[in-house]
């Protein structure tokens, strides 16, 4: 036995392996991938997207500034600002997905941390619609947790889109398709209150909506000529519920024993 077989071997972080998945996905359906700097302008991150300063829209993205900033500059809160930037220099069709580490000023928790990492998607061309958005998203999900997923919208508010829906998944783990069958109200077959999606049925996983004509407008778009839709959700959620964590902190301590399970 050489050296070589004793050595440790690194494993993906699984975090990684999400954006992969997800990318390859994606890929598939003919979205490329993008990225754009973590440190952003102000103009990118908010002004562009249809919340401009003093709104109150930008009390929903805690913000990290510069110090001694004179030039609006700014810890990215959400990678939308490389949909903006992508726009800009090219013309429709577009389809694109933007994974990229994000800066919220929020205390810590199980469910919340100040970095993470987010995917967003954006496709813009002639008379696409919600429809086209959710048919994306059943593929996209059906393929990522390797069952057949439903999709439902609920009305949602993002600067960005209009009109703004939060999409649900169906729960993967008791099955809402079952539930109903069997009028077991959100419990499992076993009789048990299914500890994914608390007895719903379904998991509330991201928000989307077709692309503000003043965003178009923005980056030289004609709204009147193109339309198209946007979505976004975090990849670390994705992560805790395709690997069972349940808490977020976990991805970012280095500790090599949740590494090492990957």
């Amino acid at each position: 036995m050489g050296k070589e077989d004793n050595e440790e071997k690194g494993h993906p972080h699984p975090i990684a392996i999400v954006i992969n998945d997800i990318a390859s996905i994606f890929s598939e359906m003919g979205f490329s991938v993008e990225s754009g700097p973590e440190v952003e302008t102000e103009h990118y991150n908010f002004d562009v997207l249809n919340i401009p300063k003093d709104h109150p829209a930008r009390d929903m993205w805690d913000t990290f500034w510069l110090k001694d900033n004179k030039l609006g500059q700014l810890l990215r809160t959400h990678t939308s600002p490389v949909q903006a930037r992508y726009m800009e220099k090219n013309k429709p069709p577009i389809r694109i997905i933007a994974p990229g580490k994000v800066f919220r000023y929020e205390a810590t928790d199980a469910t919340h941390e100040a970095q993470f990492y987010q995917i967003e998607g954006l496709a813009i061309g002639k008379d696409i619609t919600l429809a086209h958005l959710k048919g994306v998203l059943e593929v996209f999900f059906s393929k990522f947790f390797g069952k057949k997923m439903n999709i439902r919208f609920r009305p949602g508010y993002f600067p960005f889109v209009e009109p703004g829906v939060e999409v649900d998944i169906s729960c993967f783990k008791c099955s809402p398709s079952k539930i109903l069958e069997q009028n077991l109200g959100g419990q499992g077959q076993d009789g048990k209150i299914c500890g994914v999606c608390k007895g719903i049925g379904y998991i509330e996983i991201m928000g989307a909506g077709m692309v503000h004509p003043y965003v178009l407008n923005q980056v030289g778009i004609d709204p009147r000529v193109y339309q198209g839709f946007a979505f976004g959700t975090g990849v670390d959620r994705l992560a805790m519920l395709k690997y069972g964590i349940d808490d977020i902190r976990l991805f970012y301590q280095g500790d090599l024993r949740l590494i090492n399970q990957f």
